[in-house]
């Protein structure tokens, strides 16, 4: 058992737990990131490098790949101690600390802030029988380069927000763009589902999917109208579904939190209901809580404020950012 105690442990290496190790570090503290995966990133760098994101202050768009590069090098500035690879199993306060165990040992921290976003996740499958051969091949749930759909016909399957941002975003690079929606209406932002709108992509609409067929080196794709009696067969290059994913916390019901709904209930100090234990992002639950990376980026400098408050309860409030950064 490591000996050293830590002033704050992040759980999650996100961008949002990247970035509230960072500002741990802005603050001087003693500060230790643990990551479950083998590298940090989060769904953000694993299930959307190619994806352009537009929530971030400052930045008109930025791909995931690039912003956890730049959270990467953001992070190591103060050089904190970070463990990938390890899996928080429980968590107990005893006294003035919290006892951390994980796939790699026991941590001791006297604070925690989980940063562990929708946890465990897995994409919703096409609800249709295809060769399991197709998947990864030219029936794909991720996208890592967008240079891989270049000149290429390119359906996508999915009427929300990320289904709406691959389509613009394949439009100049693909050979033909067809998005495929259940409702005539999408769940998108207005301005993205106008800019659709305007765009050269074709909207197949109120369509399901409801044969798929290897046609050599192609597909072939047969919709079905919802509540008619039209078909269609789509020949394309790739089919990118798009229906979201499934997310599993299941290891929350194991740290004696209290719980709202499938996220952690916190007050509007990030504080939880074990004292000293903060939740930030996607895993926290409050009212009116929206789940943006750019919420949990300002929901970071307040739980680690008040991490080090309760640590520290005469140490003086935090200075302005550009007097801290050094």
């Amino acid at each position: 058992m490591s000996e050293h105690m830590y002033e704050i442990t992040v759980i999650g290496g996100g961008p949002v737990g990247m970035f509230a190790a960072f500002y741990a570090g802005l603050r001087s503290a003693d500060v230790l990131l643990v990551e479950s995966l083998s590298e940090l990133g989060g769904q953000t760098g694993n299930l959307y490098p190619a994806k352009l994101l537009y929530d971030i202050g400052g930045l008109p768009g930025i791909s995931g790949a690039q912003l956890i590069d730049h959270l990467r090098t953001q992070v190591t500035h103060f050089h904190p101690e970070i463990r990938t690879a390890t899996a928080v199993t429980a968590m107990t306060r005893t006294g003035d600390h919290i006892t951390l165990t994980t796939t790699q040992g026991e941590i001791l921290t006297r604070t925690v802030i989980i940063a562990t976003g929708g946890g465990a996740f897995t994409p919703r499958h096409l609800a249709v029988d295809y060769d399991p051969a197709l998947e990864g091949r030219s029936v794909l749930y991720y996208v890592r380069d967008l240079e891989d759909f270049r000149g290429q016909a390119v359906a996508i399957a999915g009427g929300g927000d990320s289904a709406i941002d691959w389509a613009l975003a394949l439009v100049p690079i693909a050979k033909s763009v067809h998005l495929i929606h259940r409702r005539d209406q999408f769940r998108g932002l207005e301005s993205s589902v106008a800019q659709l709108r305007a765009s050269s992509a074709q909207l197949h609409t109120p369509f399901l999917i409801a044969q798929v067929d290897e046609a050599g080196a192609q597909l072939d794709l047969t919709l079905q109208e919802v509540r008619g009696d039209a078909t269609k067969v789509l020949h394309v290059d790739k089919l990118l579904v798009n229906y979201g994913f499934m997310s599993d916390n299941k290891q929350l019901r194991n740290w004696g939190l209290a719980l709202d709904h499938a996220a952690i209930a916190v007050n509007s100090q990030m504080q939880t209901s074990v004292p000293g234990i903060f939740a930030i992002g996607d895993v926290a639950g409050y009212p009116g809580k929206l789940k943006l990376i750019a919420s949990g980026f300002g929901e970071a400098p307040t739980a680690v404020n008040e991490a080090l408050g309760l640590i520290y309860p005469d140490r003086k409030q935090a200075l302005h950012s550009t007097q801290l950064y050094h």
